[in-house]
């Protein structure tokens, strides 16, 4: 009988929550060389392992998902949405992270089409209180969806945009950002350069999971 009241209660017990669903996504289109790209992956596989990060990812429940875009048909789910469970998750993600083959090459710039089909993706993660998407890249859009209005259609559907503009010279790609990329909840911070990436995206994601609204 001690024992079924334990097993009672273990089960009446809600499942912790998700407290956040984080799309991460890639900007791979022709502007971004194979050494550039190796930035982007290597940085975020490594901020991921930072330690106040994955205390964080984990104690959150955050659900995570890697987006790689291009062009206006060139999106793709690179990693599936994943739950942070445990460090044992985290450290597993950020394997897929840096092991992550490019999706595309010599395709055009499609911001706004990237924002789309990154907000359908949500669809799979409505248990989870927050929804986030990271746009990095370096340069405006040149193809696609206009990019103001999936930003908007973002907004309205309660996700918060914010970017990694990486701005090689001037603050030209962290100005278009600002403007036409993230949610009035959102911010941008520019990577000056790739070498710089992976400062930027460790800071980032350290000002949206352990000290949002900062």
């Amino acid at each position: 009988m001690f024992r079924l009241g334990v097993l009672l209660s273990l089960l009446a017990k809600p499942a912790l929550a998700c407290k956040l669903a984080l799309l991460l996504s890639m900007d791979v289109s022709t502007s971004i060389d194979a050494g550039e790209y190796a930035y982007q992956r290597d940085g975020l596989a490594d901020a991921l392992l930072d330690t106040e990060i994955m205390s964080v990812l984990t104690r959150d429940r955050v659900a995570l998902m890697v987006v790689q875009w291009s062009g206006v048909n060139d999106q793709v789910a690179a990693i599936p949405w994943r739950r942070m469970h445990s460090q044992g998750d985290v450290q597993a993600f950020s394997n897929w992270v840096r092991t992550m083959r490019r999706e595309f090459v010599n395709s055009k710039t499609a911001v706004g089409s990237a924002i789309s089909f990154s907000i359908e993706q949500f669809e799979e993660v409505p248990d989870c209180d927050r929804k986030v998407i990271d746009v990095s890249g370096d340069g405006s859009s040149n193809s696609g969806a206009e990019t103001s209005s999936q930003s908007r259609r973002a907004a309205q559907k309660g996700i918060e945009i914010n970017g990694v503009a990486i701005d090689i010279m001037g603050n030209a790609v962290s100005e278009y950002y600002r403007r036409y990329v993230t949610t009035p909840d959102g911010f941008v911070l520019t990577s000056t350069g790739f070498s710089d990436y992976p400062r930027t995206i460790r800071a980032k994601l350290l000002r949206e999971l352990v000290r949002p609204g900062s």
